[in-house]
């Protein structure tokens, strides 16, 4: 550990190393020291080893998230256990709108993928282990005590092995999730609205393979996805996110396999084939949280930190994914050109750039979410005629597919 760093980084969780990785490739020819600050101990060095569990919790990766991860080396291992989502299945029960999209169609391998978190983090945290030297320190287990942000250099305060420690750092990133407890010590607030709803989330087995499908069913008490994973123990596994009102919550989480299975299968149809078992379930409220301020002198706020939407359409990561790329993108510009990393003014005309891309992506959520929940006559019958058109119309079903791979936003150079 040193006392002065280039980019102190709050959080080794997928977004604090994704950033730490992005930077790994051109921090030797930059001599860019970084820091990443971690409450969790380290695991251990070596290769990424992966242990199959049905009950471990997965990401849909947008397609555009592909070429970044190349670009820091970490594609080819991450690939060994990444399911392909080959086509996209939406439709509205009960009614007759729907619409499907193909990768093939769209001339991609893939529209998107499915990682299971843990196997993402241990490939993002291997590869600083394995190459961070001598450039990326990993200070775990620590904890930043208190910050003092400034343009010409951040002051931080943590604690480690039972010991203080202060370190001056040129930018500091907090990535530490939406708990940050230091985002509220240092006084950033939140706007939050609560969707009165909660996200149930479970594997699920299949009588039959999935295909590769993933599939987004809205209901009228809202949406439910499927999502195609690696298949374990010989049986076809999905993701489940399956949206709930606040007040069904406790009885659904209550039943038993078989009545839960068939609640589930009863509000989800048979299109993917008949649900035989599930794993551990898991929920939380659904809110949509953002920081009133996601920069400061010196400062960013990343990730979950900064915002928080709707699972509807698996857009969080991949939001906040293009936060770290476009971050890393403007830390290695200027220090190429030796400018201070931590200048507000140029920090501030990044968050303009991030908020355009997370209103865009928020509304996106939001509205979508709030329109298949609603029971309006027009509104019901409005969205299934957009579903029909959609799906017969070309143009805009590559538009569609574009924006849900990330392909309409600008590819990140991180070099």
């Amino acid at each position: 550990m040193r006392n002065e760093y280039d980019v102190l980084i709050v959080g080794g969780g997928m977004v604090g190393a994704s950033l730490a990785c992005a930077l790994l490739p051109v921090a030797a020819q930059l001599e860019l020291r970084v820091a990443v600050v971690e409450a969790e101990a380290m695991p251990k060095s070596g290769e990424p080893v992966f242990q199959p569990s049905y009950d471990a919790r997965s990401t849909a990766l947008a397609f555009g998230v592909r070429a970044a991860f190349e670009r820091m080396g970490i594609w080819e291992t991450l690939a060994e256990h990444l399911t392909a989502i080959e086509h996209i299945h939406v439709s509205d029960k009960g009614h007759f709108g729907s619409t499907r999209l193909d990768a093939e169609r769209e001339h991609v391998p893939a529209l998107g993928y499915v990682v299971e978190n843990h196997w993402l983090g241990q490939v993002l945290l291997s590869r600083l282990r394995q190459d961070g030297a001598p450039w990326v320190d990993f200070i775990s287990p620590a904890e930043v005590l208190d910050l003092d942000n400034r343009a010409e250099g951040c002051k931080v305060l943590l604690r480690k092995d039972e010991c203080e420690h202060a370190i001056s750092a040129d930018l500091v990133v907090m990535a530490d999730g939406g708990r940050s407890a230091l985002r509220e010590k240092i006084g950033i607030g939140y706007r939050q609205s609560s969707y009165e709803q909660h996200a149930l989330v479970a594997n699920v087995s299949l009588d039959r393979p999935h295909r590769n499908i993933a599939y987004e069913r809205f209901t009228d008490t809202g949406p439910i996805a499927l999502l195609p994973g690696e298949d374990l123990d010989g049986q076809a596994r999905c993701g489940l996110v399956w949206t709930l009102p606040e007040g069904q919550v406790d009885e659904i989480l209550a039943l038993d396999e078989r009545v839960f299975l068939e609640r589930l299968q009863q509000r989800f149809g048979y299109r993917a084939g008949r649900l035989v078992r599930v794993g551990e379930r898991y929920h939380y409220p659904l809110k949509l949280v953002l920081a009133e301020e996601q920069v400061r002198a010196g400062l960013v706020v990343l990730g979950n930190a900064a915002h928080a939407l709707h699972p509807i359409a698996g857009q969080g990561f991949n939001l906040a994914f293009r936060g770290v790329t476009a971050l890393a993108d403007l830390i290695i510009q200027r220090s190429r050109e030796s400018l201070p990393l931590g200048e507000l003014q140029a920090l501030q005309a990044f968050e303009e750039a991030r908020r355009s891309d997370q209103f865009r992506t928020i509304q996106f959520s939001d509205r979508t979410m709030k329109l298949f929940t609603s029971e309006q006559p027009m509104l019901t019958l409005t969205r299934d005629i957009g579903l029909a058109l959609l799906d017969v119309c070309p143009l805009a079903k590559t538009l569609l597919a574009r924006a849900a791979m990330g392909l309409d936003q600008p590819a990140p150079h991180l070099r």
